[in-house]
């Protein structure tokens, strides 16, 4: 694959930004036409799916953003001179072609392109139907940007496949692939694993859980519990399950309290059957199965942690491996909270919603990669590279 330099690419993302200001009325119509085939009582995904003048603005901004840091491609990792004279370099270097697939979110047409291609990678891109309007114009407006700067369309292509011959593509690619990125389902992600011919990087499921320890200050607990659940239930990064330690002061009063803050939000709240004594007009879950839940939905699990070790015996049972918090006043446990806890992101004292590449300061972000290999967290632009040795010599060879 050719690399491209930095000038190349920084002016097809300039071209492409004022392709999307110039084009946006098309796409929001071309959004509205997906909108108006879906079923809007799945509120998570239809949330996922709107794009209107703010969403193509803040597409914008993200190639902006994309377009303003430091070429990935060619950084020297490591430098050494051995003793037998060779000379040599750890650089980094392009993935090659990289898959996403991803449901509903157009807005991912965009983000994970503008990565990819900075990263001197071609991406294909496997939208779900729910999005194939708007994706199919996103989809044309990179073209465009590409052949005003005399390149392929081959560097961005949307897969025009269902779902039958996707599966068939995973089994059987007709070209090289380098890495796929599965964003969605369980059942989406074990298949593409199961059949992968290549590496597979996991976006997985968030079903996030917050620990009220028991010296934490409750009104701030309450603050952050707030915003974690309500703040975007169609997000990766929202909370789903919370632990509040059974010493805390005034227990009974504060899981009431409680209960009441989140469903005067419109929460539903399940309990578990230590809570259940207390929250006695709650529903009580009946199947385990509902910890490793990630609910998308204004739901949420209220349940009892007996002490730090208890709450991450849980998390580490039943989470997604995505975000946990810790309330306490306690920097020590929380220390310990952090160091114990097997996720790719933890707390103290804030909001699971910070898990974002922009919020982070990693910048727009193909995923939230809950693998441990090669990253971890955020994929933004640093993390689409590999590396390779460059290995300088004079005639040496191995004796």
């Amino acid at each position: 694959m050719k690399l491209l330099n930095t000038e190349t690419k920084n002016k097809v993302l300039q071209s492409m930004m004022s392709i999307l200001d110039s084009r946006k009325a098309e796409i929001i119509a071309a959004n509205k036409k997906d909108l108006d085939l879906f079923d809007k009582e799945d509120r998570a995904m239809y949330d996922r799916l709107i794009v209107d003048e703010k969403k193509v603005d803040g597409m914008i901004a993200s190639i902006q953003e994309v377009m303003v840091q430091e070429d990935p491609v060619g950084k020297i990792k490591s430098n050494k001179a051995l003793e037998n004279g060779l000379k040599i370099e750890n650089k980094t270097a392009p993935f090659g072609t990289i898959m996403i697939i991803y449901e509903s979110r157009p807005d991912v047409t965009i983000e994970a392109a503008v990565l990819a291609f900075k990263a001197n990678n071609k991406i294909l891109l496997k939208g779900g139907k729910e999005a194939i309007h708007s994706n199919l114009v996103l989809e044309s407006c990179w073209h465009q940007a590409l052949e005003e700067n005399n390149l392929d369309n081959s560097w961005i292509r949307l897969m025009h496949m269902n779902r039958q011959e996707t599966q068939e593509f995973l089994r059987n690619p007709t070209e090289k692939l380098d890495l796929i990125v599965p964003r969605g389902g369980e059942r989406l992600i074990a298949f593409v694993k199961e059949h992968a011919k290549c590496a597979v990087l996991v976006s997985g499921r968030g079903n996030n859980f917050l620990y009220v320890a028991k010296d934490a200050d409750w009104a701030q607990s309450l603050e952050v519990i707030l915003n974690a659940k309500t703040d975007k239930i169609s997000a990766c990064n929202a909370l789903d399950k919370i632990l509040v330690d059974v010493n805390i002061d005034d227990y009974p009063a504060k899981l009431k309290e409680l209960q009441s803050i989140l469903e005067d939000k419109g929460v539903s709240v399940l309990v578990d059957n230590k809570v259940a004594k207390v929250l006695t007009n709650c529903p009580v879950i009946e199947d385990d199965a509902i910890w490793y839940e990630e609910f998308l939905a204004m739901k949420c699990v209220v349940g009892a942690a007996e002490d730090l070790n208890d709450a991450v015996q849980k998390i580490n049972t039943y989470s997604g491996g995505h975000s946990a918090t810790i309330m306490t006043r306690n920097n020590e446990l929380a220390l310990e909270f952090m160091d114990q806890v097997d996720s790719a992101a933890v707390y103290h004292n804030a909001s699971t919603r910070f898990t974002d590449g922009g919020q982070m300061g990693v910048g727009a972000e193909l995923a939230i990669s809950t693998d441990k290999l090669h990253h971890r967290g955020p994929l933004g632009l640093e993390q689409l590279v590999t590396n390779k040795y460059y290995v300088f010599g004079e005639g040496q060879v191995r004796v």
